[in-house]
């Protein structure tokens, strides 16, 4: 029985006020467990708020509101493990500077795009997000965290322009992909458009890519097909997911995405600790999941600074 049983419970006369009183404590305290939790993680508080939570993160005092339970969502994440990508987030902070164009391709709720524009109030961030819930959530993050650098489009990229069925799973937003790569039968039906990157680029004026933050669940490599161009001209640095068990469900393997990006003169780099180490290829021994891209010339003095 949930806390909400319980109340109607007793509004039905089912519970006396002593059962009640009793039942209702053991929902309330565990408040004081969250107190203690909270002191492990870099979460000052969290705020129950009509329709959701809001939870605000230290040092840079970013809100990210979640109206419902979504368990694998920044927050829980941070709840459960202390921290969120805490080495790929330093290492990005790290990479990039403060006039940066960034785009963030699978934006989810915003955790990377509003990070660097509360760090780099002069970069711009562009951020694209596909599934039309999550993306309510993210323009909320944005609005509450009065992030003016940000600016967020409903689709995402592949090799060609088209509308894909995403499935996605309400407690587990993240895991939205092209393709039901974990397999839920719970997984919902959602008609999502997507673009080519480069045709994104060309209809606009002047547009720059300095770094490009992908998390496509699986479908990475074409998006770096339908903008390769761009990549060749702009040189981007590029932080990347890379699973081989995801990409799998899309018939290619990431070292395909090594490849690809090597022939424009790409190094893949994984982050350990502070440093970058470099990934020639991926194999069945590779526990990283997320990547570095630099190019070999243009980003050679972060390279220098930054690899073991």
């Amino acid at each position: 029985m949930n806390l909400l049983e319980t109340k109607q419970n007793y509004r039905s006369n089912l519970l006396t006020k002593n059962q009640y009183i009793d039942e209702m404590y053991d929902f309330h305290k565990i408040l004081f467990d969250y107190s203690r939790i909270l002191k492990e993680t870099n979460i000052e508080k969290i705020e129950v708020v009509d329709g959701g939570l809001i939870f605000t993160f230290s040092p840079h005092e970013i809100k990210l509101f979640s109206s419902q339970a979504d368990k694998r969502t920044v927050p829980f994440e941070t709840l459960n493990f202390d921290g969120y990508e805490k080495v790929d987030s330093d290492m990005i902070l790290r990479l990039i500077e403060s006039d940066y164009h960034i785009f963030d391709v699978g934006a989810n709720v915003g955790w990377y795009s509003l990070n660097i524009a509360k760090i780099y109030p002069n970069a711009k961030i562009s951020s694209f997000e596909p599934v039309l819930s999550t993306f309510l959530n993210l323009k909320q993050n944005i609005e509450i965290n009065n992030a003016q650098n940000i600016q967020i489009y409903n689709f995402g990229f592949s090799d060609e322009e088209k509308t894909l069925t995403f499935y996605l799973q309400p407690e587990s937003s993240v895991s939205a992909s092209a393709a039901n790569i974990t397999d839920s039968n719970n997984a919902v039906e959602v008609v999502c458009k997507v673009k080519r990157l480069d045709d994104f680029v060309k209809e606009k004026i002047d547009c720059k890519i300095d770094f490009i933050k992908c998390d496509v669940e699986g479908a990475e490599l074409f998006v770096y097909l339908g903008g390769i161009e761009s990549i060749q001209l702009n040189l981007p640095i590029i932080f990347t997911e890379m699973l081989r068990k995801w990409s799998a469900k899309f018939n290619y393997n990431p070292n395909e995405i090594i490849n690809l990006l090597a022939r424009i003169g790409y190094r893949c780099f994984a982050a350990r600790g502070n440093h970058l180490i470099e990934i020639l290829s991926m194999d069945e021994s590779t526990i990283e999941t997320n990547f570095f891209f630099l190019h070999s010339e243009k980003h050679l003095d972060k390279i220098q600074n930054c690899v073991i």
